[in-house]
Order: structure tokens, then sequence, then C-alpha cells
């Protein structure tokens, strides 16, 4: 009995895992997609659709898989129209909501947001309620290995770079958001690789919760995450504090 008790929790755990990559791979190919029909298959000139391809290969996403989603993006392999959805509201604890979603059902996923919200004593709300609150950047890790401080401060300082941080491996560098793939496009063409790069909105303002408040919110976000749709969670949560 205890041996098949120790391979139920085996079985369990790699079924997590397995469902856990599911999700990361929906979510990367959704993306692919979304950048495929609205900047076209060519990466050289894509550079939103190269960095989902190259996030796609950092996690060993099949080329098959990758390819695919292009194809659907172009409208290769069918008619289903995938389109980029985004709601606000207010999650547990009055805490202020941005959902970004792709989905092919769009009053699906608003069902699955709304239920996820209400789930956890939350509330959907009307587009500009919380956005107001949020800041929306494009954000750049660069290694430090690929280039010195006193280039890469430069670069910040000649393209407009909003905050320049530095940290223990990496350069952070945030830009306005219609800004992004432009400065990705010319660091690439200084041979500098880009380690990682994404679109977030940043809280003006967080809210601090208690310990307890602190792992409800988190099992929420988690919730939130797992949904089918849903791409990206941001929220004016202080997760430094408890």
């Amino acid at each position: 009995m205890a041996g098949h008790s120790k391979w139920s929790t085996i079985k369990r755990k790699k079924g997590a895992l397995d469902q856990k990559r599911g999700k990361i791979f929906s979510t990367i190919s959704k993306e692919i997609t979304v950048s495929a029909r609205l900047g076209g298959k060519e990466v050289d000139s894509n550079p939103r659709l190269r960095q989902a391809i190259k996030k796609a290969k950092s996690l060993n996403m099949p080329n098959s898989n990758i390819d695919k989603a292009i194809k659907k993006g172009v409208g290769d392999l069918d008619n289903v129209i995938i389109e980029e959805v985004s709601y606000e509201g207010y999650g547990p604890y009055g805490v202020a909501i941005l959902i970004e979603a792709i989905t092919d059902n769009k009053n699906r996923t608003v069902a699955d947001v709304r239920h996820a919200l209400s789930k956890f004593g939350g509330s959907l709300g009307q587009s500009g309620s919380v956005s107001w609150n949020f800041e929306r950047n494009g954000i750049i890790l660069i290694d430090k290995k690929q280039v010195s401080e006193d280039d890469i401060f430069e670069f910040s300082v000649e393209n407009d770079c909003n905050e320049f941080f530095i940290d223990e491996d990496f350069y952070r560098l945030y830009f306005n958001s219609q800004d992004l793939y432009n400065k990705i496009d010319k660091l690439e063409k200084m041979d500098i690789e880009i380690d990682s790069s994404s679109l977030a909105f940043i809280p003006k303002d967080l809210i601090n919760l208690s310990s307890d408040e602190n792992n409800n919110f988190k099992k929420f976000i988690d919730f939130l995450q797992g949904l089918e749709d849903v791409q990206n969670v941001f929220s004016n949560h202080n997760f430094g504090e408890s």
C-alpha cells in the first residue's frame, strides 16, 4: 500500500507539472499567433514575433507547435479569429486587477474572468475603473555580460528610457510601451542580445495585506492565471509586504 500511495503521489505531481507546462505552451502559442496576425510571419520585420519565438524556444517548445501558431496567425490553417482582450476590476481586499487575455471566444473568456473574481470576493469593473492607477511600460532585461554599464546607460539616455535599474545579474530598462519593440530592434542591431522583454502595467500606488490575506491573494492570482485564455495578470498588491 505504501508503494501504491507513493506512486499515486508521483502521478499527481506529474499531472500538475504537465498541466502547468501545457498552460505555458498555450500562453506562448497564443502570443505567437497574435504577433504573426498583427505584424506578419517574417521574424526579421516583426520584433514582437521574434521575441515570442525566442521565448518559446527557451522553454523547448517543439518547432511544429511554433510553426502551427504562426500559420494560425496569418490565416493559413483556419478561419478562427484570435484577438487580444483586457479586463479590469477588483480582487479580494479591494486590490485593483488588470487582466490580459488572448481568445477565440470573448463570451467564454469574460464569463471565466467574472467567475474567478466573484469566487474570491472581487468584481469585474468597467473600462477605466482601475487602469488609471497603472502605467503601461515596456521592460527589457539584458545580461550584464552582454554590455558595459556605461554603454547601456548611454543607450538608455539617448533612447528616452523611463527608468534604468542595475540588478545583480541584469540591467533592467523601462520604456514607453509603444516603443518597446523599436528599442529591442535597436539593441539587436548593436549585437546586444535581449534576455527577456515584456509589456507590463506598473501600479502607481500599492496595497499592503496581512500574512493571511497575502496567502489567499496568491491563491486568487494562481486561479486567474490558470484560466485557459488569460495571458497576464497585474495588480497593485505589494507582494513584498505581508
